[in-house]
């Protein structure tokens, strides 16, 4: 008798492009069936939650899906802007849940949507659900004596055989996964000033060293070829008050719903992988040997086509696209580091507020200045507003935690 596996494949996307990202992982899982044991069934469904509002598009670009995807797939799950306030009512009256942990729960961010998916795949009785990103392939990238070569990653097929012992399987990435540009140090900008603002926003898991190196590369990370070699997984460390994971090439067990966590943000601010990850002390969390290129600027699209460059292009710290995207990322960053030092350094967060400050005084000038882009100068303020909000902030990340709990037990 065949053992079935059911897999939830989740994106929380706003963009077209899920759908090609979506066909160049089944095209690779479909070379790679042949790998699955003939006593084991792979059964896929699709759960999409989509923003209409992010591109200006409209339902029709996310739920007209081709044949081809069509037939990989027992279900397929949308769940629009007013998908999930219709399940709501029901969940209320069930499990005796209130509309304010509802909606801290299935908010309008990017915890939301995540969220929503993860409801929809447990209510469909999935094994296991993979989130994947719109912007990120199928694909590493290294580098050969300054020549990029390319592998494709078996992304489907290596969660699937990894994920049965642990809670969490997380992948690696490489590519443009740091929207910060190479900085030309000049009269405007000191690299003790940037070094300065970068520790500001950053966290303890990401280091100075760490993203010059990734500077010092054009804002390329490059796949590790040992990594690609060995083929082996490693437990994620607990460190620094969590265990570090990313929001997509990520895997979650749904065999026992209650071991399931939420993710949460702070309104209108990033994080929902990082806050998950400050709930992971007691999961087994396994960093995996597969891959994604993210493509952070939307440079390649053409790799889905097969296309792949000899060279990947430096980040242009001169360009407004640029620009544009490192004040948005800027800006998530300063929003979620206040509620990330209060859960993770509680004992010290007085005296890391005043590091921050001080930090962000000495170098936002002339990191406007550097970029003549006055959005710089609204991070302080964000950072101060949301320092004085940290209370509320950190009652909804328990809220969150709480009511999914609660409809877990009942569900």
């Amino acid at each position: 008798m065949k053992q079935t596996i059911r897999l939830g494949i989740g994106f929380a996307t706003g963009r077209r492009i899920f759908k090609k990202v979506l066909l160049s992982h089944l095209s690779i899982w479909r070379d790679t069936q042949k790998d699955v044991p003939e006593d084991v069934e792979i059964r896929l469904s699709l759960f999409v939650s989509y923003d209409t509002n992010y591109q200006h598009t409209s339902a029709s670009d996310f739920v007209n899906l081709n044949k081809e995807i069509l037939e990989a797939f027992d279900k397929i799950v949308f769940i629009g802007p007013k998908g999930m306030s219709e399940k709501w009512h029901d969940l209320m009256a069930r499990h005796d849940i209130s509309i304010n942990e509802i909606k801290t729960v299935f908010n309008n961010g990017y915890a939301g949507k995540r969220n929503a998916i993860l409801y929809s795949a447990i209510e469909n009785e999935m094994d296991y659900l993979l989130f994947l990103d719109d912007d990120e392939y199928p694909t590493a990238v290294t580098n050969k004596k300054g020549t990029c070569l390319w592998s494709g990653q078996k992304v489907i097929l290596e969660h699937i055989r990894r994920i049965q012992g642990a809670d969490y399987t997380n992948g690696y990435h490489c590519g443009y996964i740091s929207p910060i540009p190479q900085i030309k140090y000049d009269g405007y900008l000191k690299e003790e000033e940037f070094k300065s603002f970068i520790e500001a926003l950053s966290n303890d898991i990401i280091s100075w060293r760490s993203i010059r190196d990734i500077m010092d590369n054009g804002g390329v990370t490059y796949a590790s070829t040992e990594v690609l070699s060995q083929n082996t997984s490693e437990s994620v460390p607990y460190k620094s008050g969590c265990r570090f994971i990313s929001g997509a090439n990520l895997c979650i067990n749904l065999k026992n719903k209650k071991r399931t966590l939420p993710f949460y943000n702070p309104p209108a601010a990033r994080g929902e992988d990082a806050f998950l990850s400050t709930m992971l002390k007691d999961r087994a969390v396994l960093r995996i040997p597969t891959y994604t290129f993210h493509d952070g600027f939307s440079s390649y699209p053409h790799i889905l086509d097969g296309a792949l460059p000899v060279n990947l292009k430096s980040i242009d710290p001169a360009s407004p696209k640029t620009i544009t995207r490192f004040a948005y990322a800027c800006t998530g960053w300063i929003r979620y580091k206040p509620l990330f030092l209060y859960v993770t350094d509680k004992n010290n967060y007085a005296q890391r507020i005043v590091d921050v400050r001080h930090k962000l005084k000495t170098s936002i000038a002339p990191l406007a200045n550097y970029f003549k882009d006055g959005r710089f100068l609204e991070i302080p303020k964000d950072f101060e507003r949301y320092h004085q909000n940290v209370g509320k902030h950190f009652y909804e990340y328990l809220l969150v935690q709480e009511t999914w709990e609660k409809i877990m037990d009942t569900l």
